[in-house]
């Protein structure tokens, strides 16, 4: 019986979900362990979950700047 290993891209879709639900149910907090209170931009919730799909493993780009 073979194991199957999650792909990546479903890592990383699954951690953008999670934290997205958190920050619309008002749970998401920012900062080391929570302590810079709670996320009230939608944009730092954004990269919240880009940079928490980066660090299981998801194949996510980096920000390009300008």
């Amino acid at each position: 019986m073979a194991t199957t290993k999650k792909s990546s891209s479903s890592r990383g879709k699954g951690k953008v979900k999670k934290v997205m639900g958190e920050y619309k149910r008002g749970t998401l907090k920012s900062g080391a362990k929570g302590k810079a209170g709670k996320v009230k931009s939608r944009k730092q919730a954004v990269a919240i979950a880009l940079s928490e799909a980066r660090k299981s493993g998801a194949k996510i780009p980096k920000k390009k700047s300008k």
